[in-house]
C-alpha cells in the first residue's frame, strides 16, 4: 500500500510539473506574441504625425505656386517745395517758423516722397500692377522675394481700369505667375490674396468669391470703367496691384480696392481676363482706347418682368450720344445684335463695337421705339468736350 501510494504521489507531482511548465510556456508566449501586437501600434503611432504634418494644404501650395512672383513697388516722387520771398517777415523769427511749420529759406531743398505697393511678374521681366501705385512716379524700383531691388520703367498706364505694365531692367530668368480665366470663376469659390501690405511682403490672406461683376458706380466711383470681382479676403493698403489668386494658385484679379468706414471688410479686385486685355494694349500701343457714346447708366428692376431695365441717366454734353438725340430716361432695348438685360451688356457692345464704326441702338421713350445709329469715340474725347 506504501508503495502504491508513493506511485501515485510521483504521478501527481509530475503532472502538476508539467502543468506549471505549460503554464509559464503560455505566460512568455502571451508575452512574447503582446509584445509583437504592440510594438507594430506603437511604431506607426511615431510616423503618424510626421505623415500628418507633412501634408501641404491647397493654400500652400497655391502661394509656393505663384509666390516668387510677387513683387514689392516701391516709388519716389521729387517734390518741389514752395518758396517764400526771402524778404518775408515771418522769417524774422526762427521759433515763429517752427512753431508753424513754415518753410526756412535755406530748407527749400526738394523731398522725397515714398510709398509702396504690391505688383506680379506675368511675362518676362513684364510686372502688371495697378495704375495708382506708379501715378506721378520719377523713380519705380521692384523688389523681389529673393532681396534683389531693381530699376524698373512704365510702359504704360490706364486710369480708367487703374492699370499699368512695368518693364524690369536687366536681365532674367523671372518667376512668372500663371494667370488664370476669370470667366469660370463662381461665387463661393476660394480667394487667396497676396501681397506686401505696410510692407510686410508675401503676406498671404484667405477668403471667397462674394460677387462678380461689381460695378464701381456701386462703390461711389465715377471716373472709373470697371466691373469688379468682389471677395472678403482681406486687402490692406500696400496689397494695391498684387494677384487674387484662385485654389490652383492661378491669378484670377488684381487687388485694387478695398472699403473702409462703414461696410469695411469688402475688398475688390480687377478680374484678370480684363486685366490681360488691357495690359496687351499698354504694351503694343503705350495707352488704351475706350469706346463711348456718353452716357452713365442706371440699372432698374421692374415688377412686371423677371430682369432688369437699362435706363441713361446722364448725356454727356456734345457727346455722340447728345448728337444722335439719345435723352435721359431713355431705355435701351438693344445695342448691336444684343437684347439688354444690364449695364455690362451695353458697355461690352460698345467697346467690343470699337470706335469710327457705327453702331446700332434700340430704345424705348415714352412708349415709342427709336432705333439709332451711333458711331462712339475715345473717352478722352469726351473729356476734352
Amino acid at each position: 500500500m506504501l508503495i502504491i501510494s508513493k506511485n501515485i504521489r510521483k504521478s501527481k507531482l509530475k503532472k502538476n510539473i508539467q502543468k506549471l511548465f505549460l503554464l509559464s510556456s503560455v505566460i512568455t508566449l502571451g508575452i512574447t506574441c503582446s509584445t509583437k501586437v504592440i510594438s507594430q501600434p506603437v511604431s506607426q503611432l511615431k510616423l503618424n504625425p510626421v505623415n500628418k504634418y507633412s501634408k501641404k494644404s491647397f493654400i500652400t501650395k497655391a502661394v509656393e505656386r505663384t509666390g516668387a512672383a510677387v513683387v514689392t513697388i516701391d516709388t519716389q516722387r521729387y517734390v518741389k517745395k514752395r518758396k517764400f520771398p526771402r524778404n518775408s517777415q515771418l522769417f524774422l523769427d526762427p521759433y515763429f517758423e517752427r512753431f508753424f511749420g513754415l518753410d526756412l529759406p535755406n530748407d527749400n531743398r526738394p523731398k522725397i516722397e515714398q510709398s509702396q505697393g504690391s505688383g506680379f511678374i506675368f511675362a518676362d521681366g513684364l510686372v502688371m500692377t495697378n495704375a495708382h501705385v506708379v501715378n506721378g512716379s520719377d523713380k519705380v524700383i521692384v523688389g523681389l522675394t529673393n532681396g534683389k531691388k531693381i530699376n524698373a520703367k512704365l510702359i504704360g498706364q490706364d486710369f480708367f481700369t487703374d492699370l499699368a505694365v512695368l518693364k524690369i531692367e536687366g536681365k532674367g530668368p523671372w518667376p512668372k505667375a500663371e494667370l488664370g480665366d476669370s470667366a469660370k470663376i463662381k461665387v463661393g469659390d476660394w480667394a487667396i490674396a497676396v501681397g506686401n501690405p505696410f510692407g510686410l511682403e508675401n503676406t498671404v490672406t484667405l477668403g471667397i468669391i462674394s460677387n462678380l461683376n461689381r460695378n464701381v458706380t456701386q462703390l461711389g466711383i465715377y471716373d472709373k470703367k470697371l466691373e469688379l470681382i468682389q471677395t472678403d479676403a482681406a486687402i490692406n493698403p500696400g496689397n494695391s496691384g498684387g494677384p487674387l489668386l484662385n485654389s490652383n494658385g492661378e491669378v484670377i484679379g488684381i487687388n485694387t480696392l478695398i472699403r473702409s468706414g462703414p461696410g469695411a471688410g469688402l475688398s475688390f479686385a480687377i478680374p484678370i481676363n480684363k486685366a490681360k486685355e488691357i495690359a496687351y494694349q499698354l504694351i503694343k500701343n503705350g495707352k488704351v482706347i475706350h469706346p463711348m457714346i456718353g452716357i452713365s447708366l442706371i440699372e432698374e428692376s421692374n415688377s412686371g418682368r423677371k430682369d432688369n431695365i437699362v435706363k441713361v441717366g446722364y448725356v454727356v454734353p456734345n457727346s455722340p450720344a447728345e448728337k444722335s438725340g439719345i435723352m435721359i430716361e431713355d431705355i435701351l432695348i438693344k445695342v448691336g445684335n444684343k437684347d439688354i438685360e444690364t449695364a455690362s451688356d451695353v458697355i461690352n457692345q460698345i467697346s467690343n463695337n470699337g470706335i469710327n464704326k457705327k453702331i446700332n441702338i434700340l430704345l424705348k421713350r415714352k412708349n415709342k421705339l427709336i432705333k439709332l445709329k451711333i458711331i462712339p469715340t475715345d473717352i478722352t474725347n469726351l473729356q476734352n468736350n
